[in-house]
């Protein structure tokens, strides 16, 4: 409810293991506190552009003011929390995280696709001493409906999604096989533009929450 108060539009509880901090990173608190930001989709007609980088900035602002809120929050009942913010030196993985935390399932896109938000927002977390009953990995079928939409493999300009799942890139939390998105055509178009996410808008999985953009 805070978190919410704060401007989440989704948030969830897990334990945090070794498997979710970066290497070489330190984290002493147990549990995190996910939340998440829906982004316009209105914002994402035309991509790459500066209108739909300009809305994934502005969520990175206003979800890492929620954050920022939140710590203060826990802070102030007395228990240790720190902050990782959505866009910064982050200690975890966002996506393990949100995954263990209920926010959906992983997309062949490689970004996790919530039952309501669909792939189109961002996360956050913090990392709290204060003891919290969890969340768990959800399976709504998105899994199962990516296997057979393909529609941000055919809308990639890089060419690098994948047609198929990687037996030999372990397992997400719902113990199927990883889509791997093909980071060295990715991240070289991205840079060439400045911008791109044409992968988020084109998923095609819940427009209906998308139609009241407009």
């Amino acid at each position: 409810e805070k978190a919410r108060a704060f401007g989440a539009d989704a948030t969830g509880i897990c334990l945090i293991e070794p498997t979710d901090i970066f290497a070489g990173r330190v984290v002493h608190e147990r549990f995190a506190v996910a939340v998440a930001q829906r982004m316009r989709w209105r914002e994402f007609q035309v991509v790459p552009s500066r209108r739909s980088a300009i809305e994934c900035l502005r969520v990175y602002f206003t979800l890492g003011e929620t954050v920022i809120q939140l710590a203060a929050w826990i802070r102030s009942l007395g228990y240790a929390c720190q902050i990782e913010h959505p866009l910064g030196d982050s200690d975890l993985l966002h996506i393990p995280i949100g995954l263990k935390a209920g926010f959906g399932e992983l997309g062949r896109h490689g970004s996790i696709i919530h039952p309501v938000l669909g792939p189109l927002f961002r996360m956050g977390s913090v990392a709290t001493s204060l003891p919290l009953a969890i969340d768990h990995p959800i399976d709504a079928g998105i899994a199962r409906f990516c296997d057979s939409c393909r529609a941000c493999r055919k809308f990639c300009p890089a060419d690098a999604i994948p047609d198929a799942r990687s037996p030999n890139a372990g397992l997400d939390h719902l113990g199927h096989a990883r889509y791997v998105v093909d980071t060295g055509r990715c991240f070289p178009y991205f840079a060439r533009h400045s911008y791109c996410s044409i992968c988020l808008p084109v998923c095609v999985y819940n427009h209906k929450e998308w139609a009241r953009d407009f």
